[in-house]
């Protein structure tokens, strides 16, 4: 089992910066792909960035160029930079991490965004 623990998260106004993090700990290895992925409110939980233990990125098109995701393999930690944050990324993230066939989730940390 991977257990992801979350932090970082809290209220900003528009504009504003935050950083995310998560720890993935307990059976580690081989984990391969891990990510951010948000949900608000009445909607669906969708993709915000991966990052392959390569290193390889992909992004959602709404936050390109405004958040960058990051990986430290040493401290099993993922990070996602998120500058020029607008209200409309007001949402839980969730850190997300694959291992072959499984997929584990972290419990979520609420990003709140002020107009």
């Amino acid at each position: 089992q991977v257990q992801l623990v979350e932090s970082g998260g809290g209220l900003v106004q528009a504009g504003g910066s935050l950083r995310l993090s998560c720890a993935a700990s307990g059976s580690i290895f081989g984990i391969n792909t891990m990510g951010w992925y948000r949900q608000a409110p009445g909607k669906q939980r969708e993709l915000v960035a991966t990052i392959t233990e390569g290193g390889g990125t992909n992004y959602a098109d709404s936050v390109k160029g405004r958040f960058t995701i990051s990986r430290d393999n040493a401290k099993n930690t993922v990070y996602l930079q998120m500058n020029s944050l607008k209200p409309e990324d007001t949402a839980v993230y969730y850190c997300n991490a694959r291992q072959g066939l499984r997929t584990y989730w972290g419990q979520g940390t609420q990003v709140t965004v002020s107009s």
